[in-house]
């Protein structure tokens, strides 16, 4: 799981560190910028040091602003607490937060949205949410153990959130087999593909 917050603005070539909104597309490339900044430092890369040797950026899908969707929110606060599988022996406990249902090319979709219980004990992610799916774009152009979307707990009341698959990202066990990853249960298994965000990990 992603768990670095990059504090500074980063100058992206597009856009420098000021008031002026950035436009869609703008966001979503300033988010691929900011990946491929991280993927890069030895410091923080999940990349083996083999192949960060090679390594110069990630590879996305082209940015398609259909794939940013509003979902409707079902809250679960009555969920119980929850083993998570990941690929290895490690226990990962989330909470059911909330089911999003959605709209994609004239379809209806749901997916679950959690609460990791060890990020909850730090202040700096309590507002963060887990969406971790599949899609049938795995193990052909998306990487084959699903992938991640990062989302903050919507304010109180608000009964919509924005899930942006143009920020979908790989769990580092698609650069590494020395992580643990969560895999995604079979309840967030999308019955279409998602042709947005990152693409599967190739060596160079």
């Amino acid at each position: 799981m992603k768990k670095i917050i990059l504090l500074s603005c980063l100058f992206i070539g597009i856009a420098s560190c000021n008031k002026k909104k950035l436009s869609y597309s703008d966001e979503i490339k300033q988010f691929q910028y900011e990946l491929n900044v991280e993927y890069n430092n030895p410091k923080t890369s999940p990349l083996t040091k083999e192949d960060l040797k090679t390594f110069k950026s990630l590879e996305f899908f082209p940015i398609d602003k259909k794939y940013q969707v509003e979902a409707t929110l079902k809250l679960t606060p009555d969920s119980p607490i929850m083993e998570m599988q990941t690929t290895t022996t490690e226990i990962q406990l989330y909470r059911k937060f909330a089911i999003a249902t959605f709209q994609l090319d004239g379809k209806e979709f749901n997916l679950s949205l959690y609460k990791s219980q060890d990020l909850m004990q730090n202040p700096e992610f309590y507002n963060y949410l887990f969406l971790p799916f599949n899609d049938l774009s795995n193990g052909k152009t998306t990487y084959g153990g699903g992938r991640f979307i990062d989302l903050k707990l919507p304010s109180k009341n608000t009964k919509t959130i924005i899930i942006d698959f143009n920020k979908a990202y790989n769990p580092y066990c698609a650069y590494s087999h020395r992580y643990s990853c969560p895999i995604p249960p079979k309840a967030n298994s999308l019955n279409i593909k998602i042709l947005a965000g990152v693409k599967a990990f190739k060596k160079e």
